[in-house]
């Protein structure tokens, strides 16, 4: 894989998706941006063409509908581009009890995280299979690994989009194309905010910036390794919670998700 390939980053108006779309850029790639913002999608574009010289196309939509993936496909097909790098980052949490949560919300969750990431990357993967190449990253998190009061539905299509990425990744040894799966802990980004959670000392703690993350997950990603959890004390945390039982991880992880500064 090198220079003049065309790589589609979901969510890359903010965020972590901005920042792999700008370390894709300053490793040669070609990009296709999606995001619901296009002014902030816009301001990026002009901002890579200028450093990095690659071609960069816009798209504006909300992924989270029940066509979204339809519709970006007949977009790619019109702008007549090939995919060789799909990295499906779109997403958002919403932080409140699981009863209290909104039902059109939380199926709106599930589709963006889940159901689409999942329609998009069978579309296109075959299209890598057949050019012998082609790189896959799914951004997950920590939360795939542990149930998250608070984060229910959240968690829920975390560990979803992992176990079902872990066995593509599998399946495609030896054609020549991989998928990653990216589990970032807590991170620099507007997730908490859009999310309804204040974050507490001991998470602000923790935190990693959105770059490092982004530049962990994209040479994983080149690597073809299926799972990547970016900083020692995310591999710690996800390492046991898969190893202590459910009835101790569930009230531990309610009690580090709540409270105030």
């Amino acid at each position: 894989m090198g220079s003049n390939k065309m790589a589609l980053v979901t969510g890359a108006s903010a965020g972590i998706g901005e920042d792999i779309a700008r370390d894709l850029a300053a490793r040669g790639y070609d990009l296709f941006l999606v995001a619901r913002r296009k002014e902030r999608m816009d301001a990026l574009k002009i901002q890579l063409v200028k450093e990095h010289g690659v071609q960069v196309l816009v798209h504006a939509q909300d992924l989270s509908t029940h066509t979204a993936c339809e519709e970006l496909l007949a977009a790619l097909q019109k702008a007549d581009v090939t995919i060789d790098v799909l990295v499906n980052n779109a997403g958002f949490g919403s932080f409140c009890p699981t009863l209290d949560a909104d039902t059109e919300r939380e199926r709106a969750m599930v589709r963006i995280l889940f159901q689409f990431p999942v329609d998009l990357t069978r579309a296109l993967v075959r299209g890598m299979i057949e050019r012998g190449q082609g790189r896959i990253l799914q951004v997950a998190s920590t939360a795939s690994f542990q149930p998250s009061p608070g984060y229910g539905m959240y968690a829920a299509t975390k560990a979803a989009i992992l176990s079902w990425s872990n066995v593509l990744h599998y399946e495609l040894r030896g054609t020549g194309v991989t998928c990653t799966t990216l589990c970032p802990g807590p991170t620099a980004t507007e997730f908490g905010e859009i999310s309804g959670h204040v974050s507490n000392r001991l998470q602000d703690s923790t935190k990693m910036s959105s770059p490092a993350v982004a530049r962990i997950g994209v040479r994983a990603m080149l690597r073809g390794q299926a799972t990547v959890i970016p900083g020692f004390v995310n591999k710690l945390g996800a390492l046991l919670s898969t190893r202590m039982p459910r009835w101790f991880v569930v009230p531990l992880v309610a009690r580090v998700l709540r409270g105030a500064k």
